[in-house]
């Protein structure tokens, strides 16, 4: 372990090897660092330890936490701000006790930041109090909303927590955010205001917590009620959500090389699920949620390696909390292989017993996109390559000898009758079968939804992320559910690091037809009832080819959307007579038609009038060949 680079205006002792022991009324102020203690921490009566300006506190410990004191550890962390929204959190303090061992946690432990190292306690609304709300000069939370959710199969064994300090070091909670703005900047290093409107910065006061956790789970109550536990990152620093999937869902990780294989009995399924409300959220009630849960896998190259999010589909939910019928698009694009100091998530159980949080999963890991670790309430991400910088870690991993690329993949978009889209994702890695493997697929969050797209790996499960090897000549069965007649829009919406094939298809094996999902979009309107072996995705078309003088046709068009000038151009250099173009959007609603357009060498078709987003150019030529590509538009 790297020593860390970190000042101190008070310090009484320390051993980085060993013990911190800060004494009474003392305290230590870490900037923009972390701290490594080997062993225990002890924060005596009035001893404050603040990690400021993304500061971390890393332990060493094999064994329950060993940490004491009536003193706090500060770390700040921010939530959604709107009143109607919930965040998953997990607590990384408990209420300060002198007595070895973490402590359990309530959100009386939260406080508003008033200054670098002072803060003012969170009035914390009654039972009857629906809103919370944030000023420059105080800041409430609503009480009502917080729960928890420990091996649960349905809505209503949400259990409520309210005010009380009795969520144990491991569980996570829900809670809403808070209305109006805060403009303190309590922390000038880092420049963050505690509620600029959009998001609300806390301060969690307490006893850090550490060592093993345990976090109960169950096993399945059939298929449509899958038990869970609402757990999450529970240390002030960041975890490598990998670790905790892989050795929880039975696989050994060599810690050397990164290597991993299944050797053990799981106790969970080795997926991750992360609430996200759509935003802004606009009711407290159920009926009209509009949420869901994205999934993350840990099926990267290596356990150091990123792992597949798949993006929550957008349901409104009925009263009782099962989810409807409606609903929109798919949510935001994290990443997730860190997981930030506080971050709540479910994890599912596929025995009873308990998951075990461990230190050897803390890492220094800053929030943010290019690090891989982002809370609920960031914007989208774009991952990026080559091989991590320096990562300290209680594990002594050295990450710079690893990729920070996701195996190469694609993810799919299949909006359902306009109503919802439903983000799936194919993934290619050495380490997986063709059939269901624990821990690199990842099960549906909502199987009992009416209408749906999954990959049909096991009898009784949908899925929505499969990974598996990859072969040119491989057929790989989809899926699709209806519960009315109901029209499937498919296309192939991101390439990540995917060059082992030129083309994607759909083939509908019953029409022996194969559709571009690439560069184009399949449609299809399908009775009630559920598809398993009709459709599959192939990367080969048996249909008859072009002949080679048409292939060079077809290669010689070019077609380029100029964003400043919004307008597409065609380039036709053979100039081939031009029957027709059609601009589709990602819904295979046509917004451009456009016909008998001549020979010319450049065609110019007019898109101003169009929203942000990617479309489909379909354009035929007077000789009946095909030309298909997809443009990115963006209104300047």
């Amino acid at each position: 372990m790297r020593k860390a680079l970190f000042y101190f205006l008070f310090l009484f002792v320390l051993d980085l090897n060993a013990q911190m022991y800060v004494s009474p009324n003392s305290y230590v102020f870490v900037n923009d660092a972390y701290v490594y203690v080997a062993q225990d921490v002890n924060l005596d009566n009035n001893g404050n330890f603040y990690l400021r300006n993304k500061s971390q506190l890393l332990q060493g410990n094999t064994a329950t936490s060993l940490n004491s004191g009536l003193g706090n550890l500060s770390v700040f962390q921010e939530g959604t701000s709107n009143n109607y929204g919930y965040n998953y959190w997990c607590s990384p303090v408990g209420v300060p006790a002198a007595s070895v061992g973490n402590a359990s946690f309530g959100i009386t432990r939260l406080f508003r930041p008033t200054a670098i190292t002072t803060s003012s306690a969170a009035t914390i609304l009654p039972a009857s109090s629906l809103n919370g709300v944030s000023s420059s000069s105080s800041l409430s939370i609503a009480a009502r909303w917080v729960y928890k959710y420990v091996q649960s199969n349905q809505y209503g064994q949400w259990a409520y927590v309210g005010d009380n300090s009795s969520l144990n070091a491991g569980e996570g909670f829900t809670m809403k955010g808070v209305s109006g703005s805060d403009t303190v900047v309590a922390d000038s290093n880092e420049g963050v205001a505690n509620n600029p409107g959009n998001n609300q910065r806390y301060d969690f006061r307490g006893k850090p917590n550490e060592g093993t956790i345990s976090i109960p789970v169950g096993t399945l109550a059939g298929p449509d009620y899958p038990n869970r536990t609402l757990t999450g990152n529970p240390y002030p620093s960041a975890i490598n959500l990998n670790l905790f999937l892989l050795e929880n869902s039975g696989y050994t990780v060599n810690y050397s090389t990164g290597a991993y294989s299944l050797t053990g009995s799981p106790v969970i399924n080795g997926n991750a699920y992360f609430w996200e409300h759509q935003k802004p959220a606009t009711s407290h009630y159920v009926s009209q949620y509009v949420g869901g849960y994205g999934v993350y896998v840990a099926n990267g190259a290596t356990a150091f390696s990123p792992g597949t999010y798949t993006s929550p589909t957008w349901n409104t939910y009925n009263g009782d909390g099962t989810p409807n019928t409606t609903g929109s698009s798919a949510g935001s694009a994290y990443v997730r292989m860190f997981t930030p100091v506080g971050q709540g998530f479910k994890v599912q159980g596929v025995a009873v017993g308990n998951a075990q949080m461990r230190n050897r999963y803390r890492a220094f890991v800053k929030e943010g996109v290019a690090s891989n670790s982002q809370f609920e309430r960031n914007a989208n991400a774009t991952l990026s390559s080559g091989n991590w910088d320096e990562i300290p870690n209680v594990a002594n991993v050295d990450y710079t000898q690893f990729s920070k690329g996701q195996v190469p993949q694609f993810k799919i978009h299949t909006i359902m009758n306009d109503e919802y889209t439903r983000e799936t994702a194919l993934a290619f890695n050495n380490y997986a079968t063709d059939g269901y493997d624990i821990g690199l697929d990842a099960i549906t969050p909502e199987a009992n939804l009416p209408r749906d797209m999954y990959f049909p790996l096991d009898a009784d499960k949908q899925f929505v992320i499969s990974t598996m090897t990859f072969d040119i000549d491989k057929k790989i069965p989809v899926a699709f559910k209806a519960d009315v007649q109901t029209l499937f829009n498919v296309t192939v919406n991101e390439l990540i690091n995917f060059d082992l094939a030129n083309e994607i298809y759909i083939h509908d094996k019953e029409a022996n037809l194969y559709y571009d999902i690439k560069n184009s979009f399949f449609s299809v309107t399908l009775d009630p009832g559920v598809y398993k072996t009709r459709f599959e995705i192939t990367f080969k078309s048996n249909t008859a080819t072009l002949d080679l003088d048409d292939n060079a046709v077809v290669n010689s068009f070019q077609v380029y959307q100029n964003n400043d000038n919004q307008q597409l151009t065609i380039f036709n250099p053979l100039q081939k007579d031009i029957q027709s173009i059609n601009l589709f959007d990602v819904t295979g609603k046509m917004v451009v038609s456009k016909r008998n357009l001549g020979n010319s060498e450049e065609i110019q078709v007019v898109t101003s009038g169009l929203s942000d987003g990617v479309y489909f150019v379909k354009l035929a030529t007077q000789d009946n060949l095909q030309i298909d590509k997809k443009v990115s538009i963006t209104r300047k």
